[in-house]
């Protein structure tokens, strides 16, 4: 409603607006009560679309620190039987941030904010790059099959990158099917990540899904909408794959509350998905910004069709940074046509060029965010929610300098196809690593708005 009456209004301004409380007031004060709740803001929106129902409002009022707190309160009472195993999953693209922002390097960030969460009573504290790695391999994998009967499906091509939940619910909830068919259905690393925990983690814990409370820390509140979602749930252990979703802002916040400075906090190993590994060094995929799906599949495409081994990639900006495209030649024919669109803007452009019938692309790598996920606007804003430029500069300057692991060589997973997910072919595999994404009923197209 707020969202609506700001369209018509043409009102510019930020205007933030508190979801609603499922709090009936019984919850217990502690030191955290003066952490702010979730919040809305209408300068973050993606379409004006009354996108956000009244349930899905008092749902994202629970993804904040205080339902954190809640959970770390109850397990230091007496009764064993209501504890929860704590789980925190990190996104890659959080960490640059809190190298920036602390002046430390990447890996000494993962290590200094797994001390603070486990000194909170967090009893586990993981890097979600391996679910990154799924991720990419099956957009990897989807990308060649479509490509491969294009000619006998005219909705095989192109294909659009799923790993970002902005863009994923606009398509939904605005684009319609025109686009929804086309999105790749890969799940995104955070819902791999949750199927990881509430998964295979649970089972060699030996513990029931329900008995752990998993919290992610991204770069974006757009993640908590996509923890909301009805399929990434385990209706017999009636358990979410994520529990909760926190901003790296919003970790910061508790830092301040808590006047804890991570400098000052020690440094602790981040653990590892098996048994009792430890992490060792934080590595990053190819792309400078996000986890590099366009790279990866532009790689692994060029050598399943065309036998092709390309080293370097090259981008073409077009209209703007944040709208580039790469080239695939051979025998003097451009074979594969890949671009990058971040930000609604270029994202618009490109829709409207679908629905005329004049789209070039095979592929796209699709991020709601200007500057991709580094710029997320959970932790790369000004205080007055403006982005923090040179942050971000020195948040890319770390996250470049972070080795690159291709997925395919990660021993970890390919152990996991066979063990744990009966073979890279498998029904396991479809029900565990994929999604399906269809278009929402809404009152009005929003394909002309202006942004």
């Amino acid at each position: 409603q707020e969202c609506s009456k700001k369209q018509k209004n043409d009102d510019t301004q930020s205007t933030s607006v508190d979801a609603l409380s499922s709090n009936d007031g019984s919850e217990e004060k502690n030191e955290f009560d003066t952490l702010a709740n979730a919040k809305i803001l209408l300068s973050d929106c993606l379409a004006c679309d009354s996108c956000m129902t009244l349930e899905e409002g008092a749902r994202v009022f629970q993804q904040n620190q205080k339902e954190f707190f809640r959970i770390l309160n109850l397990n230091k009472k007496c009764d064993t039987s209501k504890h929860k195993v704590l789980a925190v999953s990190i996104c890659p693209q959080s960490l640059p941030y809190f190298a920036a922002k602390f002046n430390l390097s990447v890996n000494e960030a993962a290590k200094r904010l797994c001390g603070f969460l486990k000194s909170l009573g967090v009893h586990y504290v993981f890097d979600t790059t391996i679910a990154a790695d799924f991720s990419i391999l099956e957009s990897q994998r989807e990308f060649v099959q479509r490509y491969q009967r294009r000619n006998q499906e005219e909705h095989a091509l192109p294909m659009f990158a799923s790993a970002c939940p902005g863009w994923i619910r606009y398509a939904e909830r605005v684009l319609t099917n025109l686009v929804t068919s086309h999105i790749c259905t890969a799940k995104s690393p955070q819902q791999i990540m949750g199927s990881l925990v509430k998964g295979y983690f649970a089972r060699q814990q030996n513990l029931s899904p329900d008995k752990i409370f998993h919290v992610v820390v991204a770069p974006c509140y757009d993640k908590k909408l996509e923890a909301l979602r009805e399929d990434f749930y385990t209706a017999l252990y009636n358990s979410p794959e994520v529990d909760c979703v926190l901003t790296s802002g919003e970790i910061v916040q508790i830092m301040e509350q808590k006047n804890v400075s991570m400098k000052d906090v020690n440094e602790v190993a981040v653990d590892s998905l098996f048994d009792d590994l430890k992490e060792g060094d934080v590595v990053r995929h190819d792309g400078k910004r996000s986890d590099g799906y366009l790279e990866h599949i532009f790689k692994h495409a060029a050598k399943e069709l065309f036998g092709m081994d390309v080293k370097e990639i090259t981008y073409k900006a077009l209209k703007n940074k944040d709208f580039q495209e790469v080239t695939l030649e051979k025998d003097g024919e451009t074979v594969l046509r890949f671009a990058a669109a971040y930000g609604f803007r270029n994202i618009q452009n490109m829709v409207l060029k679908l629905k005329k019938g004049k789209f070039l692309y095979h592929f796209v790598e699709v991020l709601a965010c200007p500057g991709g996920c580094l710029n997320g606007k959970g932790q790369a804003q000004t205080e007055d929610g403006k982005p923090d430029r040179a942050l971000l500069a020195q948040m890319e300057e770390v996250y470049t300098a972070l080795p690159v692991r291709l997925p395919e060589t990660n021993l970890h997973v390919q152990k996991m196809y066979q063990d744990w997910l009966e073979g890279m072919d498998s029904k396991k595999v479809q029900d565990t690593l994929h999604t399906t994404y269809s278009a929402v009923n809404q009152s009005t197209s929003s394909l002309d708005i202006k942004w």
